[in-house]
């Protein structure tokens, strides 16, 4: 995940516990199982580049042990788990409206809930004080009187801090809203042309969803196989020479989703699985607004990156 997610859980006064992740980029079961004790008071999933963990598995050991789920769905908008809207299946969903999403305020985002506790002190504590929060209706555009009630009984009981999402940043983001269905549509498209195209290369493995998980991707995440750290170096700057910029989450400096650069929380001891993937794991953005030429392009360059990168060590080998 990324470092902000860590830090969402030091802000709260909370000590975040890390769990490993497989070369798919999800969850590892067995390791979220170990890690779930007595001492967990809450979860966030993190679904980062839009990568949905067994929800299933997830939430039936959760609602075991009462401990509430918290999805962190910024790179989710629009991604479905049996056909649910991911964000709406733990008891929060927050989505982000940064550049890179598929909604594009710059920055921002929005907290989702169908407990009105939970949605009144958000909106309070993100600074709408007096009866400002007069101004967040429910879905049909009213204040219900469960809503109301919330927002009595938290009235001038919680500090307040300056979270608010500005009056700017929503007006560009709602004319985007009746667009989000084809993005996500395009979106898809382009990740499982490109996927296709890329698994034809014996050094490329793109992952395939959970079975239950329909995505909506912007861009796409792939695994390098039988190659070294030099190998991965090189492949990223080839595909650079060929226009395409490649980022390798272990292998940037101060990368801010490799856990070892979170000096800001303790020592996590081993994280194998994760440790392993971030150094092969290569992510590469696809605006849904790409078409056929250009996906063609990127596919084609990060081919042939990895197959210049193949003969150059068989060369050196010989």
């Amino acid at each position: 995940t990324f470092a902000a997610v860590p830090s969402s859980v030091v802000h709260a006064d909370c000590k975040p516990v890390l769990v490993d992740v497989m070369d798919n980029y999800r969850i590892d079961m067995a390791d979220f199982e170990r890690k779930l004790t007595d001492e967990i008071g809450a979860v966030i999933i993190s679904h980062m580049r839009g990568h949905t963990s067994d929800m299933d598995a997830i939430m039936a050991l959760c609602d075991a042990k009462g401990i509430p789920v918290v999805e962190d769905a910024a790179h989710s908008l629009g991604t479905l788990w049996h056909g649910k809207k991911i964000g709406t299946i733990g008891k929060i969903g927050c989505f982000s409206f940064q550049s890179y999403k598929m909604l594009n305020a710059g920055e921002g985002g929005v907290l989702i809930s169908d407990d009105p506790d939970i949605i009144a002190r958000a909106v309070i504590m993100s600074g709408a004080y007096e009866h400002n929060w007069k101004k967040h209706k429910t879905p049909d555009g009213q204040n219900s009187t469960e809503l109301a009630d919330a927002f009595a009984r938290w009235q001038n009981k919680l500090p307040l801090y300056n979270q608010r999402l500005s009056n700017l940043s929503a007006a560009v983001i709602r004319p985007q809203i009746p667009e989000l269905e084809r993005r996500v549509t395009d979106g898809l498209r382009n990740h499982d042309y490109v996927a296709a195209k890329l698994n034809t290369s014996p050094w490329i493995d793109v992952p395939a969803p959970l079975g239950p998980e329909t995505r909506a991707p912007d861009s796409i995440q792939f695994n390098l196989v039988n190659m070294s750290d030099e190998d991965t170096r090189a492949f990223m700057d080839a595909a650079k020479a060929r226009g395409v910029s490649v980022q390798v989450f272990g292998m940037h400096t101060d990368n801010a989703r490799a856990h070892w650069n979170w000096e800001f929380i303790e020592d996590q001891g081993a994280l194998p699985g994760t440790d392993k993937m971030l150094m092969r794991a290569c992510d590469t953005r696809l605006p849904v607004r790409l078409k056929e030429p250009e996906l063609d392009f990127i596919a084609e360059a990060l081919i042939a990156a990895a197959l210049d990168v193949k003969r150059r060590a068989s060369v050196a080998a010989e």
